[in-house]
């Protein structure tokens, strides 16, 4: 770098670009000669949505470009999990900023509104882009007016996302990241064989204390106990893969059945010291994931308060629309399913000794010599 330019001085405004940023709000309402006031509200809201999605893919392009390898090692999960925090922080945000939108009212939304067809957030490139490298494929999308997702495109920003979809999404590279985790078996040890005993005698346990309470009538009993279910029910998917692959076949999971159970490992043995920034990975990813469910579900509630049921300008079914992605656009809901397959601690299986020392940071004596 030139030594003149890596130390010459720089203005706020032209580092900041503030004369650009801020001459970038063109309101219609005022083109045609009715100017609309809550229009700027309008504007500068949907801009900074914008100048957001463009942080969150910055940031989500740098995890995927470090999970892309063969390898990772403990130092790039350590930075992913620092950077998804950093995502969700952010939707947090996003939702917040809501309600900045709801202090312009219906009818103040209407002084403008006609002036804005066919433009719909439906068009924002850059959240479809964070969708697909998050991992919401295609076959997986609520469709839009019976139309692909990426119709409303130009070719090349089509040709850009058809890219991405071919690409490993971060769920993909989750999957085999989790895939990797070599603590399944042990020596003689075998999680699932340890794990269905766990869940049998836990089982076995919940019914005992069920039968024997005198809380309960005996038709309430027999209602808890088939609540409670057995290695036929909740479990049958972490304990019989065949049955996991069916539910995989019917869309019910996405995850494959060795991802599931490491999943489920990290998150049952979390406090052992080389799994805890695996678990905090896990956690950020349904925390994220639950933010961007929240802004879907927020948004999709200012809509219905704007405009009930009107049609969205985009030609979309508005509200409806966005309340069936909200339920339907979860990109991370197998980690979400595996707090259904947890135990409590008094019941874990406990590791073997040797086991749990791999699972641990120790020196030897010579080591630290």
């Amino acid at each position: 770098m030139n030594d003149d330019l890596k130390y010459s001085s720089v203005h706020y405004n032209s580092y900041l670009q503030i004369d650009k940023i801020t001459s970038a709000q063109s309101l219609r309402s005022v083109e045609v000669g009715v100017e609309a006031h809550d229009e700027m509200l309008f504007i500068i809201t949907h801009q900074v949505y914008e100048l957001w999605f463009k942080q969150l893919n910055y940031e989500l392009k740098a995890i995927i470009r470090d999970f892309n390898s063969e390898s990772v090692n403990e130092s790039m999960v350590g930075i992913a999990v620092s950077r998804i925090q950093r995502m969700k922080v952010i939707m947090e945000l996003l939702v917040k900023q809501i309600a900045v939108m709801e202090t312009m009212t219906p009818l103040d939304f209407l002084d403008f509104r006609n002036f804005l067809f066919p433009a719909s957030g439906f068009q924002s490139f850059q959240f479809r882009e964070l969708e697909v490298l998050l991992g919401l494929k295609h076959s997986r999308r609520t469709t839009y007016n019976n139309k692909p997702y990426n119709v409303v495109f130009s070719e090349e920003k089509q040709s850009q996302l058809h890219e991405l979809e071919d690409d490993k999404s971060f769920f993909e590279l989750v999957e085999d990241w989790l895939e990797r985790i070599p603590f399944l078996e042990f020596g003689d040890y075998n999680f699932v064989e340890a794990y269905r005993d766990a869940v049998l005698q836990m089982l076995e346990s919940e019914r005992k204390a069920i039968r024997q309470t005198e809380i309960l009538t005996e038709e309430t009993k027999q209602q808890r106990l088939a609540m409670l279910g057995d290695t036929s029910t909740y479990f049958a998917g972490i304990l019989d893969p065949a049955h996991h692959a069916s539910l995989k076949e019917e869309g019910k999971v996405r995850l494959s059945y060795k991802a599931t159970l490491a999943a489920l490992f990290i998150n049952l043995y979390r406090d052992e010291p080389i799994l805890r920034n695996p678990f905090i990975l896990i956690s950020s990813l349904v925390e994220l994931d639950d933010q961007l469910t929240n802004w879907r579900y927020r948004h999709a509630q200012m809509v219905m308060r704007m405009l009930g049921k009107k049609m969205g300008t985009g030609g979309s079914s508005g509200h409806e629309y966005l309340a069936t992605t909200a339920a339907k656009h979860q990109i991370f809901a197998d980690f979400h399913q595996i707090s259904t397959l947890l135990i409590p601690r008094s019941e874990l299986p406990v590791l073997p000794a040797d086991f749990r020392k791999n699972l641990g940071f120790y020196f030897t004596e010579k080591e630290i010599h």
